[in-house]
């Protein structure tokens, strides 16, 4: 037995998926979305944990005795901002969120290679335009920042104590040097 957890953006997904592959049952728990202003778009990463023991508690527990392994997906780009004790320092800023546009253009324009290096055009969804926005304009915050994870991997690090990501994942925060990688 396997378990699957994905991380979206309206809710947390788990589904159990037997030796053969066939999705044997699933489960699902909502997760809030702050608008707390016209084009922001944020959650608190501690829902994403709530919503993902809530999701997994949903199963048979019979059935999750028996899962051999995990696999994590979910929604990609959010900025999870933590401090050097791992914990989040703000909620985090959504792949939807449309704040950013500003330091999109600048970066754009003073630093072209995050097109080349991270092959992708500068835009509010992904991860460095979001953290520039919170260095300009929430400079306390932005000093405690020690690691940036996206939504599935700080789900990963409350499951496992560790930090990682995936390639996939990593090549949407524009930090990323998608031929060097």
């Amino acid at each position: 037995m396997f378990l699957g957890i994905d991380i979206g953006t309206s809710s947390v997904k788990a589904a159990l998926i037997d030796e053969a592959g066939r999705q044997i049952e699933v489960s699902q728990a909502d997760l809030p979305i702050s608008r707390p202003k016209p084009l922001w778009s944020e959650q608190n990463p501690s829902d994403w944990w709530t919503a993902t023991n809530m999701a997994v508690a949903k199963l048979d527990v019979n059935r999750r005795h028996k899962v051999k392994a995990i696999g994590l997906s979910g929604q990609m780009h959010g900025a999870t901002l933590l401090d050097k004790s791992l914990a989040p320092i703000r909620p985090a800023i959504l792949w939807n969120d449309g704040r950013s546009f500003d330091e999109c253009r600048e970066l754009q324009e003073n630093t072209p290679a995050f097109v080349e290096k991270g092959g992708n055009l500068v835009m509010p969804g992904f991860t460095a335009p979001k953290l520039e926005w919170v260095r300009r304009h929430e400079p306390e915050a932005f000093e405690k920042v020690a690691k940036v994870l996206l939504p599935k991997d700080y789900v990963r690090l409350r499951m496992t104590g560790e930090l990682a990501s995936d390639m996939s994942d990593s090549s949407g925060t524009l930090w990323m040097d998608v031929a060097e990688r």
